[in-house]
């Protein structure tokens, strides 16, 4: 007989390595979204800034104890995202923030997870004022009789576990994005991952402990149902600006005390 072949140590974690069949390759695909999101919120928080380059192979394999295949699965998650891209002999580069896709809902939280700064909410905020009030005057104007009713179902939900008894962020959820809904525009349908990644930091941060809703903000809730009930364009615009307005000073006096 021969002499035994030596082998070679593979760098993957011995729990991965240990894995076979079906439960192997759905580990392997938690292995990638773990690493993709432990890099995307060092990237998008600045540990790697816009155009600096990523550690090369070697040396990320080492540090997260991983082959380098599963390094390439992640990187590939970062890539569809826009985040790095891969030159040959160049390596793996951060790319400009501008073409960062984010409104991806992995890249949008990421951003929320790592401590965003004041300016960043702020402007994820302008952003629902431009959209938000525009579309509660759609949903006035055309006043679908389904659409109505799937706002006031929300509201009653938002109503009865207004303690934070249940699921309080999806009954607020459902609301604004049935009204994103009304407009009949999928694009403005599409925007509900956005304001659910604002509705949880905000249940986060500006809400004491998660708790619950003010009672100011429930009733601005309120006026907005009924001013969409009402088939009052004008109102419904108005009642959502003020809504947005008021949260948005909400999460920013949460700023004080965390920092």
């Amino acid at each position: 007989m021969g002499a035994p072949k030596a082998r070679t140590r593979s760098t993957a974690p011995a729990d991965y390595r240990s894995r076979r069949g079906g439960e192997g390759k759905a580990f392997e695909r938690h292995i990638h979204g773990f690493l993709a999101g432990t890099l995307g919120r060092e990237i998008v928080s600045g540990v790697y800034p816009p155009g600096t380059l990523l550690p090369n192979v070697p040396d990320m394999c080492k540090r997260f104890g991983v082959s380098r295949t599963v390094l390439r699965e992640a990187y590939g998650l970062l890539s569809a995202k826009a985040l790095i891209v891969a030159r040959p002999k160049v390596g793996t580069r951060v790319r400009p923030r501008e073409e960062w896709h984010l409104f991806d809902p992995d890249v949008l939280a990421w951003h929320l997870q790592s401590g965003p700064e004041e300016q960043f909410i702020a402007d994820l905020f302008t952003l629902r004022e431009l959209v938000e009030p525009a579309a509660a005057a759609m949903a006035a104007e055309r006043r679908l009789a389904e659409t109505v009713e799937r706002i006031d179902e929300a509201f009653s939900r938002m109503v009865r576990f207004r303690d934070g008894s249940q699921d309080l962020i999806e009954a607020d959820l459902a609301f604004h994005v049935a009204i994103l809904s009304a407009t009949g525009n999928p694009f403005l349908g599409a925007l509900g991952g956005l304001i659910r990644a604002l509705l949880e930091y905000s249940f986060r941060y500006s809400w004491e402990g998660a708790a619950g809703i003010q009672e100011d903000r429930l009733r601005q809730h309120g006026a907005i149902l009924e001013a969409i009930r009402e088939g009052s364009p004008e109102l419904a615009r108005r009642r959502m600006t003020e809504l947005l307005i008021d949260s948005a000073i909400d999460l920013r006096a949460s700023f004080g005390p965390q920092k």
